[in-house]
């Protein structure tokens, strides 16, 4: 189940960020149509795991764009 949600979570934020460049993890949560920071981490992880986003932190929040 867990698999399954992370990957559909994925693909949303993958588009996402093909699509605006980068997001801050508070746009990628609109953009998905989450409140959830545990949806959001499960998927950036996800992707982290793939190889296929930047990730920095920026005061309070993280800053995400693809590779």
């Amino acid at each position: 189940m867990f698999e399954e949600k992370a990957g559909e979570l994925a693909g949303k934020i993958w588009e996402a960020l093909n699509e605006g460049g980068e997001l801050t993890g508070k746009q990628l949560k609109k953009n998905i149509k989450t409140r959830s920071d545990k949806d959001l981490y499960l998927a950036l992880g996800w992707l982290l795991r793939e190889g296929k986003l930047n990730v920095t932190e920026e005061e309070k929040d993280v800053l995400v764009s693809l590779k």
